[in-house]
């Protein structure tokens, strides 16, 4: 789980860098952005099933309770990055945001 969250860091940095050469300091910035606003919500949640292995308290309700407070932190942090960040470059954040969410592909050409 840690290596698809890796995997996702990779990919957003990636992205920011090129949106970086194409748009600017604020292309870039918005494409960070919105690729962490995919990884760290997916970074917690890995975290909290590994934790809950390790416990013993794993169950699928502490597993769909986990993946809706990942959706939540999901969409607050979106929405934060769209409130606060003035300088805003909507196709950067959104094409970060894709390439991150998509990014698990490259472990599936892998293996």
């Amino acid at each position: 789980m840690f290596r698809l969250v890796l995997i996702q860091l990779a990919s957003t940095l990636v992205a920011a860098v090129v949106a970086g050469f194409i748009g600017g300091f604020p292309a870039f910035f918005s494409a960070l952005l919105g690729g962490l606003c995919c990884v760290v919500p997916n970074g917690l949640f890995a975290l909290r099933l590994l934790v809950g292995e390790r416990t013993g308290s794993a169950n699928p309700m502490t597993f769909m309770l986990g993946e809706f407070v990942k959706i939540a932190l999901t969409v607050a942090l979106l929405g934060a990055v769209v409130w606060l960040y003035r300088d805003l470059n909507w196709l950067a954040l959104i094409a970060a945001f894709i390439i991150a969410l998509k990014s698990y592909i490259i472990l599936l050409i892998r293996h």
